[in-house]
């Protein structure tokens, strides 16, 4: 079995707390999916930077908490992981939660995109709530 590579990084000064626990999470739920995680690239930017990844590359000129690029081959994810935590933080004041909080919802949401859940009908979206809410409960 291949060797686990998880980077993180970032364009800012944000500083990504618990690295080693976040790796153990993910790989448990990529395992609990049936999936084994190659590479995974987690870049945490501002909302400017992500916007322009997200105009340039989605044609979309809105801001976003989070984009996945998914580089998937069977069941090994690969994926460069874009986050704004500027987005982080004011989600996680709309919705009344801490940052980490969101930023853990934000997190296993990208890495379950990469597990084949969809969210954009209401009935994937609330499939994929359910299983994000069920991995936060391990983390927690």
């Amino acid at each position: 079995m291949q060797e686990t590579q998880i980077e993180f990084h970032s364009e800012g000064d944000f500083i990504l707390e618990n690295k080693v626990e976040i790796i153990q999470w993910f790989e448990a739920t990529a395992k609990a999916e049936g999936k084994h995680i190659g590479a995974l690239n987690y870049i945490f930017c501002d909302d400017e930077y992500l916007i322009k990844i997200n105009i340039e590359f989605l044609n979309h000129n809105t801001y976003t908490d989070i984009i996945t690029f998914d580089y998937c081959v069977g069941n090994e994810l690969i994926s460069d992981i874009y986050i704004s935590t500027e987005r982080v933080a004011e989600n996680a004041k709309e919705f009344n939660e801490t940052f980490e909080g969101e930023l853990n919802r934000v997190l296993i949401h990208g890495l379950l995109h990469l597990c084949g859940y969809k969210d954009k009908t209401e009935e994937d979206a609330t499939l994929m709530r359910s299983k994000e809410n069920y991995y936060l409960s391990l983390r927690a």
